[in-house]
């Protein structure tokens, strides 16, 4: 199923969502066609009518099932949390292949994060590569870089995943930090390599920054503030319903008092944020249906597109060219005042988003907040102030919370996540804050053990406020696998060492 026919031909996609064949509705979009989708779905079209007619056995007639990449693993219990890691990178590689189905071919081998996802998640893979370079996959870490650098080539942006289905969105963007991280394996001119990769991915991310004016509203994912400056949004393309979540979203806009159009690309861009979802997105902290994404600046973004810039402007100096090196410093340079000027609040001593509908921080609390830190945006002051603020009210016996608010979403409370965990980390000890990273970075080593000796899995997301109980929340049953926490996980323990 290519785009277009999953959203110009849904009469099938539409029957076998709403009446849930399958409980996660990703996995209709994830099967393969015996033949060709198309003939399928006139088939379907002809047979749906008649008398006795059976959805589910037409699917299974027609369709073949996702396995999941991971089957077939279970733990040793005579080997150690590493090794289990180890011998889980193997299960979890994909190799490439020609596509099928809603997969997008990709010319190397990848990770995956296992469970459900069976393809190459944007910027989950960041964080997996970290686990890699521990386990000294530097020519997986390669491979995935150039995966990606090839979707930036046929796109024009990284794709939230390399699924079909996921066009028209990308993903927290990460790719800067991956070829750093590739730099520092091999060489500072892998930053030249990427260079037009580089570029591409800020167009994609910048489009429409040079029309906004005064009387415009944000275009794509460019925003103009109060005081003339540009900053950046999370944003879809599509304004249709998620087509791995259609029930989900249409249900939703049944509940919500938003047009139907709005609300899909208010979720879609939640989609997009790698927070799905979280009360952060919401007007108010426990009604999804008041979800506004797309109007709201997010102070993660923006830090991740300053390191952006920055690594642009690093790699036009090496290449000699320091006019254009000097421009891409200079939208960095400004992207940090207006990180400054708008989303820090010196009064509770954290970084907020900001709500373009009413041009005001937003209050609520969550990591995001701990961004500038993770790219040294922020002032010793400011980053000294942001540290209370985590030890006092994120900090718990697993590690850290994403957010204060208990509402049934899976980025917020009880649930910790392992990148999350790792940026607040890193951005601590980047300012000196070392007691405190390694309290929370401990803590996390340990719920990752004892879940892991109690489950045999290592789970894409953690209960960090009981550690007794599961991580729940969200639109899908917890997952094992789990890429970007093997990744985080192996990471910490080369620094803080194994758990007790």
């Amino acid at each position: 199923m290519n785009k277009e026919e999953i959203l110009d031909i849904p009469a099938l996609l539409r029957d076998v969502q709403m009446q849930r064949i399958f409980p996660d509705g990703k996995t209709f979009l994830d099967c393969t066609p015996v033949y060709d989708d198309q003939e399928i779905n006139e088939k379907y079209l002809e047979q749906k009518n008649l008398p006795g007619f059976d959805l589910k056995k037409f699917v299974a007639d027609h369709f073949q099932l996702p396995v999941p990449i991971s089957h077939g693993y279970s733990n040793d219990a005579n080997k150690t949390l590493e090794e289990n890691i180890e011998t889980l990178w193997g299960y979890l590689t994909r190799q490439p292949d020609k596509g099928g189905g809603s997969l997008i071919p990709l010319p190397y081998p990848y990770i995956v994060p296992g469970g459900r996802f069976g393809e190459i998640y944007y910027w989950d893979s960041y964080f997996t590569m970290l686990g890699l370079k521990v386990s000294g996959r530097n020519d997986m870490i390669e491979n995935m870089v150039n995966n990606f650098s090839t979707l930036i080539d046929r796109f024009g942006y990284i794709p939230n995943g390399n699924r079909k289905y996921f066009i028209g969105r990308s993903q927290p963007p990460f790719f800067s930090h991956m070829v750093q991280l590739l730099a520092g394996i091999q060489g500072n001119d892998i930053l030249i390599s990427f260079l037009p990769q580089l570029v591409r991915e800020h167009n994609f991310w910048m489009k429409g920054a040079d029309q906004l004016n005064e009387t415009n509203e944000p275009l794509f994912h460019s925003v103009r503030m109060p005081g003339g400056e540009v900053l950046n949004r999370y944003w879809d393309e599509n304004e249709t319903p998620r087509p791995e979540s259609l029930r989900e979203d249409v249900e939703l806009s049944h509940q919500s008092e938003q047009k139907p159009a709005i609300l899909f690309r208010h979720l879609r861009a939640g989609a997009e944020s790698g927070w799905d979802y979280s009360s952060r997105w919401f007007r108010a902290p426990h009604s999804f249906a008041s979800i506004y994404t797309s109007d709201i600046v997010p102070v993660d973004l923006n830090c991740l597109l300053f390191h952006l810039e920055q690594t642009i402007a690093e790699a036009h100096e090496l290449n000699g060219n320091t006019d254009l090196s000097g421009k891409y410093q200079s939208l960095a340079n400004n992207r940090k005042g207006a990180i400054q000027k708008y989303l820090w609040n010196k009064d509770p001593g954290f970084y907020f988003d900001f709500d373009i509908q009413q041009n005001i921080q937003k209050r609520s609390l969550s990591l995001a907040g701990a961004f500038p830190l993770f790219v040294k945006i922020a002032k010793e002051k400011e980053a000294a102030l942001v540290g209370t603020v985590i030890r006092e009210k994120f900090l718990r016996p697993g590690g850290l919370v994403s957010t204060l608010e208990t509402t049934g979403q899976q980025w917020d409370a009880p649930n910790g996540w392992a990148p999350l965990q790792w940026m607040v980390i890193t951005g601590l000890t980047n300012y000196g804050h070392t007691d405190l990273a390694k309290t929370i970075a401990k803590r996390w080593i340990q719920l990752n053990a004892d879940v892991f000796k109690r489950t045999g899995k290592l789970m894409e997301k953690y209960n960090v406020v009981d550690t007794r109980l599961e991580a729940g929340g969200g639109e899908y049953t917890g997952q094992d696998g789990f890429g970007w926490t093997n990744g985080v996980l192996l990471a910490l323990i080369q620094i803080y060492g194994r758990p007790d």
